[in-house]
């Protein structure tokens, strides 16, 4: 008995893990970015003023950010930095269909 027992359960363990495995669903590791062309170019940038350096971080400007509606103005901050890397700020860019927002991000 004890011969046919361990299999079995070997089996209705693999059976388990899988629609346990199945079933789960991991967080995701890579960022997702969703892109949307607005026909209403943002208004020009604000003044700010940018605080003295802090060690360790880089300052990002202030951006315009598009509500789905209008334009509305996300003030400047501060973010870690990352060695051997700059910082390159949000921005909008005018295409043919309209202006698209980019996101700030560190380049190599």
């Amino acid at each position: 008995m004890r011969n046919t027992l361990l299999p079995k359960l070997a089996l209705f363990a693999g059976i388990g893990l899988t629609f346990a495995g199945m079933t789960y669903v991991p967080p995701a590791a890579a960022q997702v970015s969703v892109g949307v062309a607005v026909r209403v170019g943002p208004p020009p940038p604000r003044f700010e003023r940018v605080p003295p350096p802090r060690r360790g971080y880089v300052w990002a400007p202030g951006y315009w950010r598009w509500d789905g509606h209008r334009h509305l103005w996300a003030g400047g901050h501060w973010v870690r930095a990352h060695r051997g890397y700059r910082y390159v700020p949000a921005r909008w860019v005018h295409h043919r269909d309209g202006w698209r927002f980019r996101d700030g991000y560190w380049h190599r």
